[in-house]
């Protein structure tokens, strides 16, 4: 099971190109309507949950799904597995300062593979506006998040939006008579506990690796499109502007989570020890979103049932497929070539996957194949 797990979640890693939205979009394709490892409901309530948390939403998502699957150990080999692929390829960068953005088939390969990630992303707007966006209120709260985000993607936007929609929404429900208590273990405490210890001690030592990572986890709302402005601050003069810039640039390109790019830095920032820090990096900033997301899954599996939740949740993701729609505008869309071949391929890809009929892994040879030749 483990094994199985893990396979998946590496095969996922190596082809998830487009950042967090088309991260969500594939998960849903796969876990939802192709291998039924949960059901639209559970989906909607882990990615509510994740889009609460700082940290990686769509890491901690396929890690909730993970865990739904086959426990802890299951998360953490769903972890492992997505994570792996950009992580290999950021520490090769800052270690090798490999050329990989300028090569002109690597660039027709990356190129292909956006156009896909604007195909992937649009069936899951699509998707999830049939699913969420079904009665007027949420359709409003959709298309509301859509214009402030497309003018402002910024986590407080984010936040507010999906607390403002919550709140309405829960506001709006019919409140039921009795209800089963709520049962705690000590899983909450524990990890809430542990969260706010490691951050205390960020702040005590924040010249330290693990300080400025677990620092930048623990703040970021929105995935992985927030994380990388955030962390120039506090690298401050570790790095070069250029070194940075190289970094960024190539973690604009990456399959997998975008928070792997603190592997590159970690690295860049000690060479010396380019390994360790690059794996001290990337656990601090992944440690603080998987610490609360593992505290407060068992509760709000249990909450996610109750009427008023349920409500709460469906105004969650109104906003979400809203987000989801203003990251496929930008930076999802305006990314990708521009083109009338791109505007062919796009369309071809979008059929083809609302058709169901062909194998993901074929579409995603199909688009690279494509980028190498056209592009």
């Amino acid at each position: 099971m483990l094994w199985r797990i893990f396979l998946q979640f590496l095969y996922l890693g190596c082809v998830s190109f487009g950042g967090p939205a088309a991260h969500i979009a594939y998960f849903r394709k796969i876990f939802v309507e192709q291998k039924s490892w949960l059901s639209e409901q559970e989906f909607a309530a882990d990615l509510a949950l994740c889009q609460f948390l700082p940290g990686p939403s769509s890491s901690q998502l396929g890690y909730a799904i993970a865990c739904r699957r086959g426990g802890t150990a299951a998360g953490v080999a769903a972890f492992l597995g997505f994570t792996l692929p950009s992580f290999l390829l950021m520490y090769g960068l800052a270690v090798w300062q490999l050329d990989l953005v300028q090569g002109s088939l690597q660039y027709g390969v990356v190129s292909g593979l956006k156009l896909l990630a604007v195909a992937v992303v649009a069936d899951a707007v699509w998707g999830m506006a049939n699913q969420f966006c079904r009665q007027p209120l949420n359709i409003a709260l959709t298309l509301l998040s859509t214009a402030v985000l497309s003018w402002a993607m910024t986590p407080l936007w984010q936040f507010s939006l999906m607390a403002v929609a919550a709140g309405l929404m829960a506001w709006r429900a019919v409140p039921v008579q009795s209800v089963a208590s709520i049962v705690t273990d000590y899983t909450l405490l524990i990890c809430v506990t542990a969260f706010a210890l490691l951050f205390a001690a960020a702040m005590v030592f924040p010249e330290a690796i693990f300080s400025i990572f677990y620092q930048a986890g623990s703040l970021v709302f929105g995935g992985g499109h927030v994380v990388l402005p955030l962390l120039e601050p506090l690298v401050g003069d570790a790095l070069s502007k250029d070194q940075f810039l190289l970094g960024y640039a190539v973690a604009q390109a990456m399959p997998g989570p975008m928070f792997s790019f603190s592997a590159y830095l970690g690295a860049a920032m000690r060479p010396d020890a380019a390994l360790s820090y690059a794996v001290i990096a990337t656990l601090a900033v992944f440690a603080p979103g998987f610490l609360l997301l593992s505290g407060f899954r068992g509760i709000w599996q249990q909450l996610s049932i109750r009427p008023r939740i349920v409500a709460a949740i469906a105004g969650v993701n109104a906003v979400a497929v809203g987000m989801l729609a203003a990251a496929w505008i930008d930076p999802v869309l305006t990314s990708a070539p521009h083109n009338g071949l791109a505007l062919v391929l796009v369309v071809t890809g979008f059929i083809a996957l609302r058709s169901k009929r062909l194998p993901i892994l074929v579409i995603i040879a199909a688009f690279a194949l494509c980028g190498a030749a056209f592009y």
